[in-house]
This record gives structure tokens, C-alpha cells and sequence, in this order.
């Protein structure tokens, strides 16, 4: 996906740069012509003054000019538009997937929160916190322990029986096993429900979520 929007980065770039290059070189024709006919009718004999059909050319060259100068920024308008969504095309083949995320924040959708981890070996025991966006604890639980890719579901519940609201949370998961206990690395799941392209880049939404398209390990 990366070589995709370099490309076609580069490619609206030039274009761009071209439109804008021939924008300009039209509008300086079309005022150097304006300014020399002016200049002609200002300084035109009156007991001869110009012809009528030399007039008339003059005036149908600078109606021309000035309709490329219009086309060319019609131009410069489609391609920005091209440029934009071309760089964020490969972003909405995303909508409607489950991703796994290179994080361990994960959204509250639908009422649950969905994390993985993986166990190089079956521990003893597999522990873990959910904390909000705030850094709170606001539960805690107990994970499957055995080797291989693992999956927490937390449905929102809070340790005093409160119920979560939407927003992302974090979750931190320690193993245990002969009495050592280590830290392990939890990856966020979520819905892609949205493509944010406001700030120029494509941002994959899920839920009230944001990420980009490098921070996706796999579709699940």
C-alpha cells in the first residue's frame, strides 16, 4: 500500500506543478495582451484608428486566453480532488473489517473491547487490567494460558458493577509461569467503521478510535 501512495503522490505532484505552471504562463499572456491593447487604442491616431476586424481578432484572442486560464484552474481543482482520493483509496478497503492493531489500546464497540496476545509456551497463570483513557483501573481478570495467539473479551463491566462508556481502553497483561511472571504485549482489535481524510492522510476509524493504515498487523 505504501509504494501505491508514494506513486501516486509523486504523480499529482507533477501534474499539479504543471497545471499550476501553465496557469501562470497563461495569465501573464492574458494580462500582457490586455495591457498592449490597451496601449494601441490609447495611442492609436484618431483620424486613422484601427481596424475593425484587427480589433475583433485581438478581442477573440483574449477571450480564449482567458477560457484556458479558467480551464487550467477546473484542471488544477479535479486533480487535487484525484490526488486526494487516489492517496486514500487503498484505506477504504478497510470499512467493515476486523483488524488487529499494533497497539494495546482497543475501542469500546458494541459493548465489548476485543485484545490479543500471544504465549511463546502454556503458563501458569495469564492476569491482565483494563485501564481507561484517564490511566484508571477499571478491571481486572483472568486469560487463557496456553501457547499461541490468546484472546480477551472484555464486555464493559467494571470492577464496582458500573458499565463502561464507548471510548478506547488499555490493557496490560502479565503471565506467570514456575513462580516468574513476565509482561506481555496485548494488540488492540476493533471494527473498522470510518475513513478520516480531514487531515490529508487517511485514518482508519473504529469507533471513536483513529489509527493509521501502518499501525494494522493482520485482518482477522
Amino acid at each position: 500500500m505504501t509504494s501505491v501512495s508514494s506513486t501516486s503522490s509523486s504523480t499529482s505532484s507533477t501534474t499539479s506543478t504543471t497545471s499550476s505552471s501553465s496557469s501562470t504562463s497563461v495569465l501573464g499572456d492574458f494580462n500582457t495582451m490586455l495591457t498592449l491593447l490597451l496601449k494601441e487604442l490609447e495611442t492609436q491616431d484618431p483620424t486613422s484608428p484601427m481596424d475593425t476586424s484587427t480589433f475583433t481578432t485581438q478581442l477573440v484572442q483574449m477571450s480564449s486566453l482567458e477560457a484556458q486560464q479558467a480551464s487550467n484552474t477546473y484542471l488544477d481543482s479535479i486533480s487535487s480532488t484525484l490526488s486526494s482520493f487516489t492517496s486514500s483509496y487503498p484505506a477504504y478497503s478497510y470499512l467493515g473489517q476486523t483488524v488487529s492493531t499494533d497497539s494495546d489500546e482497543a475501542p469500546l464497540q458494541d459493548g465489548s473491547a476485543i485484545w490479543s496476545y500471544t504465549l511463546p509456551s502454556d503458563a501458569d497463570s495469564v492476569s491482565y487490567t483494563v485501564s481507561d483513557s484517564d490511566g484508571n483501573v477499571v478491571y481486572s481478570g483472568t486469560g487463557t494460558t496456553t501457547a499461541g495467539t490468546n484472546y480477551i473479551t472484555w464486555d464493559g463491566t467494571e470492577t464496582d458493577g458500573g458499565t463502561a462508556t464507548s471510548g478506547t481502553y488499555t490493557l496490560s497483561i502479565t503471565a506467570t509461569t514456575d513462580s516468574a511472571a513476565s509482561s506481555v504485549t496485548a494488540y488492540g482489535v476493533g471494527k473498522v467503521t470510518g475513513v478520516d481524510t480531514s487531515t490529508g492522510t487517511a485514518q482508519l476509524m473504529l469507533g471513536s478510535y483513529e489509527i493509521s493504515m501502518d499501525d494494522v498487523t493482520s485482518i482477522l
